[in-house]
C-alpha cells in the first residue's frame, strides 16, 4: 500500500469462492456478473479497486471425485481450475486476482490461524458423535431434519459417525455475534436475511469441528499441531478472502457476495467469529443474493439443469447474457430462468430498444448532418417543449439510476434507464427526422438539428450509465460516435453537447438476429 495514508483503501470485493467438483453452471455465473457489475460501477464512481475470485480445492468430494477417475485431486483441481477461468474470461469478468486454496500463500496463512487458535486454547481435542453430511462436508444436528424424520434434499447423504477431532470454540463468540448484529442492522444485504441469521442464533451454537482425521480425508492442508489431520475444508475455504490479501493492507473486505445458501451458519456465524477470535475486522458488508430457478427448480449442477443456460451467452454476446441476469434478479430474491423471456428481452429491449435507435441515429447523421453530430441550435437550448421534457427526464433519471446501482437494486437502474431509452424512441417518433429532412423550411432544419442533437446526447449518457452492465456494448455505442469509451462518471452523467462535431460510424448492427 502507499506510503501516504490520505489515499483511502481500495474498494475490496470477493465472490464465493466456487467448490473444484465440476463444471461451473449458472449460479455462478450470476454471482460473477453481479460481483463484477458492483467493482466496475465503483472504479466508475473513482474508487481503485480490488475484485478477488476463485477455488475451494480441498475436501472428501474432491479426493472422490479424483479417486473414481483414476487422477491425483490437484490434477482434478486442476483441469476444474481451466473451466472457470475460461467463463470468467468469456463475461469479461474484471477480477484482480484468483486465488486456489492449494497455493501455498493460502496454506500458510491457514496453517498461522490455525497455530494462533490453538496456542490462544481457542482450539481443543475431543471425541464427537454426531451426524455428518458428506455432500456439505459438515456435521448436521437432528433437530435439522424434515417434520418426516428424513434429511433436507441439500445434505445428500447422512450418515452416523464417532470420532476424535479438533474443535474451535465457536459457542463462546455467539453472544458477541448477537450483539455486533443488533448494533449493525445493515452489515448483510439485503436486510431480512440478517435476520433469519438472529433467527439460527437463539439456539445454542455448538463448538466447530476444524478437523478431519487423514484416514477419512488425505485431501487437505494438515494441521500444524497434529500431522494426522487435516483442516475442515469451510475454516480452510473461508480464509482465503484473508489470504489473499495478507499484508497488502486492503483488509477488511468492503463487500463478500454470497449465495443464500452458505449464509448460515458458514459466512454470517463461523467467519466473523474465526475472525474475532483471531483478532481481525470483520468484512463491511455480506452481499447475499437468491437462488436461480428453472422451472420452478432450483437450478443446479447436482440437478443437471443449470449448465445449458450458459450457452447462451456464446450464442447472444456476454453483454446479453450479463444484461438478462442483472435486470431479471432482484438481488437477495429467487428468480426464474426463462431462455423464452431472454430472447424476447434479447429482441425487443436490446435489439429494438436500443440497437435500433443507435442505427437511426447513424444512419439520419449521414443523410442529413454529413455524417456529424450537429450541435443543437441555440433556439431548442430551452425552448422547444420535447426537448425540454427530454432533458428533465434525464435529470431525474440519473441520480435514482445511480442511487439504484449504488444500492445493489441493479435490476430497478435497468427498468429506469431503458424508461429513458423508450423516452428517446417516442422522441424520434415524434420529431421525425426523415421527415424534416426533406422540408426545405429553414424552421425544419432547425428542428432535425436540434432532434439528432438530443438523440446523439441521449445515446451517449445511456451508453456510460450502462458500462458497468453491459461494458462491450456501451464502448462500441461511444466508439460508433466518435468518442472515448467513458471510465468514469464524474462529468460524464450532465446533459451536455460533448458530442456535437464528432463523426459518426456509417453503421453498426450491436444485436444481430441469431438464427434459432
Amino acid at each position: 500500500m502507499p506510503a501516504n495514508t490520505n489515499i483511502p483503501k481500495p474498494f475490496y470485493i470477493t465472490t464465493a469462492i466456487d467448490y473444484a467438483n465440476g463444471a461451473p453452471h449458472l449460479g455462478h455465473a450470476y454471482e460473477k456478473v453481479l460481483t463484477d457489475v458492483i467493482a466496475r460501477f465503483q472504479r466508475l464512481c473513482g474508487r481503485r479497486v480490488h475484485f478477488l475470485t476463485g477455488l475451494d480445492e480441498h475436501g472428501q468430494k474432491v479426493q472422490q471425485t479424483a479417486a473414481r477417475r483414476g487422477i491425483s485431486p490437484q490434477e482434478a483441481c486442476d483441469e476444474v481450475a481451466v473451466l472457470f477461468q475460461a467463463l470468467l474470461r468469456g463475461l469479461d469478468i474484471t477480477n484482480d486476482d484468483f486465488i486456489r486454496t492449494t497455493q501455498p500463500r493460502h496454506k500458510e496463512i491457514v496453517r498461522r490461524y490455525l497455530r494462533q487458535l490453538h496456542d490462544a486454547g481457542l482450539i481443543y481435542k475431543a471425541e464427537y458423535t454426531g451426524f455428518y453430511s458428506v455432500r456439505q462436508e459438515q456435521f448436521v444436528l437432528g433437530k435439522e431434519r424434515n417434520p418426516d424424520g428424513s434429511w433436507p434434499e441439500i445434505y445428500g447423504e447422512v450418515a452416523s459417525i464417532t470420532e476424535s477431532n479438533y474443535f474451535f470454540k465457536l459457542s463462546q463468540y455467539q453472544g458477541w455475534l448477537v450483539e455486533f448484529l443488533g448494533e449493525n442492522p445493515d452489515w448483510i444485504f439485503p436486510r431480512f436475511r440478517q435476520r433469519q441469521v438472529l433467527e439460527f442464533l437463539k439456539e445454542p451454537v455448538n463448538d466447530l469441528c476444524i478437523s478431519r482425521p487423514k484416514e477419512r480425508l488425505a485431501w487437505g492442508i494438515e494441521l500444524p499441531f497434529d500431522p494426522d489431520f487435516v483442516t475442515y475444508v469451510w475454516f480452510d475455504a473461508l480464509v482465503n478472502y484473508a489470504s489473499a490479501v495478507d499484508a497488502t493492507g486492503l483488509w477488511p473486505a468492503d463487500a463478500h457476495v454470497i449465495g443464500k445458501d452458505i449464509l448460515v451458519p458458514p459466512h454470517a456465524v463461523y467467519w466473523p467469529c474465526m475472525l474475532r477470535a483471531l483478532g481481525l475486522e470483520l468484512p463491511r458488508r455480506l452481499i447475499v443474493h437468491g437462488w436461480w430457478t428453472l422451472g420452478g427448480s432450483k437450478a443446479s449442477k447436482s440437478t443437471g439443469n443449470a449448465s445449458h443456460t450458459l450457452d447462451l451467452a456464446g450464442v447472444y454476446g456476454a453483454d446479453a447474457f450479463r444484461y438478462y441476469v442483472m435486470r431479471e434478479m432482484n438481488v437477495g430474491q429467487d428468480s426464474d430462468f426463462s431462455e423464452e423471456q431472454f430472447k424476447i428481452r434479447y429482441r425487443s429491449d436490446l435489439g429494438n430498444d436500443l440497437g435500433n435507435l443507435l442505427n437511426r441515429l447513424l444512419n439520419m447523421g449521414a443523410r442529413y448532418s454529413g455524417g456529424s453530430v450537429p450541435v443543437a441550435p441555440e433556439a431548442f437550448s430551452g425552448d422547444g417543449v420535447p426537448e425540454r421534457e427530454l432533458r428533465a427526464l434525464w435529470d431525474a433519471t440519473a441520480p435514482q439510476y445511480l442511487e439504484h446501482a449504488a444500492g445493489y437494486q441493479f435490476h430497478a437502474a435497468l427498468e429506469l434507464l431503458w424508461g429513458f431509452i423508450r423516452a428517446l424512441n417516442r422522441y424520434t417518433e415524434h420529431r421525425a427526422p426523415w421527415k424534416l429532412g426533406k422540408s426545405d423550411v429553414p424552421a425544419d432544419r432547425v428542428l432535425l438539428e436540434a432532434c439528432l442533437a438530443h438523440l446523439a446526447e441521449g445515446l451517449r449518457l445511456t451508453a456510460v450509465a450502462l458500462t458497468p452492465v453491459m461494458p462491450r456494448v456501451a464502448a462500441r455505442i461511444q466508439e460508433n460516435m466518435g468518442l472515448s469509451p467513458a471510465t468514469s462518471f464524474e462529468g460524464q452523467l450532465e446533459w451536455s453537447s460533448r458530442a456535437a462535431g464528432s463523426r459518426l460510424a456509417g453503421k453498426a448492427i450491436l444485436f444481430p438476429p441469431v438464427d434459432a
